[in-house]
């Protein structure tokens, strides 16, 4: 169960389009912050397969310029 927070940077312009897209997606959690050109991301997977394909999708958001970890966790006792 990884669990990751980032900080989402849009390319400019294109906060509204970032935050579409992030909010399209199922494992994600976003929200824009009021003052700033920028939107906390939250992701939530089942297992580091899933946590792989969801960061090849965010690769590939075009309205994405950077994201920033500033959270990471993976549940280590899911394993026997």
């Amino acid at each position: 169960m990884p669990v990751f927070s980032y900080i989402a940077y849009p390319k400019p312009g294109a906060k509204a389009d970032l935050l579409h897209h992030l909010s399209a997606l199922e494992e994600c959690h976003a929200a824009a912050a009021q003052e700033k050109d920028i939107l906390v991301l939250v992701t939530d997977t089942p297992d580091e397969e899933s946590e792989k394909r969801l960061q090849r999708k965010l690769k590939k958001i075009k309205s994405l310029q950077s994201l920033s970890m500033t959270f990471g966790h993976v549940d280590d006792n899911s394993k026997p």
